[in-house]
């Protein structure tokens, strides 16, 4: 299964100089808990902003560099999105956490969603791609209001893609219950 993760302002921005937008310690919490575990997947740029190896994940970097990471341990390096795609293992849940054109290449084959929708908008020069909205289900949506560790209001939000029109029919069933 995969799940792609990220924080986006009320433009769609992600980052920028490859940095997040903002600080909001309940998303990195929330980001820990969920990748936790999991194998998380990567461009080289978002790997070198991270403040180094992320304990109990296994590291998916995509480079054109050869030799990229070679020979270090919990790290698989790919030169190709077909070939890290064809690596990936259908019962293994996967996290894609950026950067944008990770994003794009994986948000057709993604099955989940898990946005942090912050209330505000930053300069940002990279963005999440366009999600068409009628293409998922809000599973869950949890509202946070701004306070002395999270500067700004947010909501996290768990999608899911639409599969078809009976599994479209139970979902919405079930959904009356939530």
């Amino acid at each position: 299964m995969i799940h792609m993760i990220a924080a986006v302002d009320q433009a769609g921005g992600i980052g920028r100089n490859n940095h997040l937008l903002c600080h909001l310690s309940a998303d990195l919490k929330h980001f820990k808990k969920l990748t936790m575990g999991h194998a998380i997947i990567m461009g080289r740029k978002t790997f070198e902003s991270l403040p180094g190896i992320l304990p109990g994940r296994r590291h998916i970097i995509l480079t054109h560099q050869e030799g990229y990471c070679e020979g270090r341990e919990g790290i698989s390096v790919y030169h190709s999105i077909d070939s890290l795609y064809s690596c990936l293992d259908e019962d293994q849940e996967y996290f894609v956490i950026g950067g944008a054109s990770l994003y794009t290449a994986f948000i057709d084959k993604a099955d989940t969603l898990y946005l942090t929708e912050i209330a505000a908008t930053f300069p940002a020069d990279t963005f999440f791609p366009m999600v068409d909205k009628t293409q998922w289900y809000a599973m869950s949506c949890e509202a946070h209001e701004a306070d002395e560790k999270n500067p700004h209001d947010f909501t996290f939000y768990h999608y899911v893609r639409k599969v078809s029109e009976a599994c479209d029919s139970e979902i919405s069933e079930n959904l009356k219950d939530i």
